[in-house]
């Protein structure tokens, strides 16, 4: 052992990395809900594999630049962001701290970047609109109940949102089996985990203070009007997923909405055609953070061959494994628009609200920067494949797909 420990105390100031936000979080939050937001699918190999995709890609550093003044900004969709950064939709944030959607939105704000509230989250889309501004983003999982999605769809548009996401890698849950044993059934925590709620008091105090776990305040129209618990909403939301899903619904979808319209969940260059080719404006490269179909490829890996079959003006964005700056400036050489990042900001929102859902987007900006320094491209405008090296040596998953093949 060298003795070397993430920071885990109270002080956001000093976290100075995602990482540390992750051990804060871990600190306050009880095992059950911090497993719900870290872990992934089965034996966890996409999720290990999302991260093995970037940490397989070397730098190529430029020397003697003028870096003295640096850019972060990227355009998206006609508008400038500051970096480029979209927060993830994320459900049931209201676990980790009060009004936590609300908090994930305001950082975002006061960051210049756009936030997507998930349809499952715990403050009506309304209030989070009101409350926070900016640029928001609207997610949908796709449900029997069609003038469901409907009156969601014209509340959003009503409320000023500017784009729609499409989630469309949940036909059914994924096995999430270290999240499940967390529980005896059902809802019902372990009694190891009632005891180790009880030794997160402030956690405790905070929801008994607000009547217990919080709801999904945007699908209660889906839930039977005897309806009195979250639990009661899981199971009508889980009845009425529908897998049928496909693209006559996206074209249906997009008569609904007339704002910009994206299709998360894409992972090959043929579903990328499919998707703007009924009606989206960019896709999103996504496996759900490795938390549905274990085994699936990285977004990274298949990004290079999505954006040669899309074009260079395609709106492609990408999730998956990103927690350093240089993970966001590798993304932007493959040929990401930008980068959604999930769970870098839950961490952040759990070790200290709004305030450290802002330290999560603050430290991504500042590694961006630096990485943007250091390599010699002071621009991220003009960052592309050209600083790219692949490890020969790599013994990761990732290794075995020709991550770079035909662009460097």
């Amino acid at each position: 052992m060298n003795g070397r420990r993430h920071y885990a105390g109270g002080d956001l100031a000093r976290a100075l990395t995602i990482e540390d936000l992750r051990h804060m979080a871990r600190r306050r939050l009880p095992r059950f809900l911090f497993e719900y937001v870290d872990g992934g699918a089965e034996d966890e190999v996409t999720l290990h594999r999302n991260r093995h995709a970037f940490a397989n890609l070397a730098l190529v550093p430029s020397t003697l630049v003028d870096v003295s003044n640096r850019s972060l900004a990227v355009d998206l969709f006609g508008r400038s962001v500051a970096a480029p950064l979209v927060v993830a939709p994320t459900g049931f944030n209201g676990l980790l701290s009060e009004r936590a959607d609300v908090a994930l939105a305001r950082a975002a704000a006061r960051a210049g970047v756009p936030f997507t509230l998930s349809m499952a989250s715990n403050v009506p889309l309304e209030e989070v609109a009101s409350e926070a501004g900016g640029r928001l983003w609207m997610q949908l999982y796709w449900v029997r109940d069609r003038d469901f999605i409907r009156r969601l769809v014209a509340r959003a548009q009503a409320a000023s949102f500017e784009a729609l996401v499409l989630t469309t890698d949940v036909q059914v849950s994924g096995g999430r089996e270290w999240d499940r044993r967390n529980y005896r059934a059902g809802m019902a925590l372990t009694l190891r985990n009632r005891l180790d709620v009880l030794a997160h008091p402030r956690w405790l105090w905070r929801i008994a203070r607000h009547g217990g776990l919080p709801r999904f305040a945007n699908l209660r129209e889906l839930a039977p009007p005897d309806a009195a618990t979250v639990v009661d909403d899981m199971v009508a939301l889980g009845r009425n997923m529908d897998p049928s899903v496909n693209w006559e619904h996206l074209k249906w979808l997009r008569s609904l909405w007339p704002g910009r319209l994206l299709v998360k969940g894409v992972l090959s260059a043929a579903d990328a055609r499919s998707a703007i080719g009924h009606g989206a404006d960019g896709v999103i490269l996504s496996n759900h953070g490795g938390r549905q179909l274990d085994g699936a490829v990285s977004p990274l890996e298949v990004l290079p061959a999505i954006r040669d079959a899309l074009g260079p003006e395609a709106v492609i964005l990408l999730d998956g494994g990103v927690r350093r700056g240089v993970d966001v400036v590798k993304a932007r050489a493959l040929g990401a628009t930008a980068v959604m990042t999930g769970r870098n900001g839950l961490y952040g929102v759990a070790a200290g609200g709004e305030s450290g859902a802002a330290r999560a987007l603050e430290i991504l900006r500042q590694e961006i920067d630096r990485a943007l320094a250091l390599l010699g491209t002071p621009d991220i405008e003009t960052v592309d494949a050209r600083v790219l090296h692949r490890r020969a040596n790599s013994q990761s998953p990732a290794t075995t797909s020709p991550l770079l093949e035909g662009v460097i």
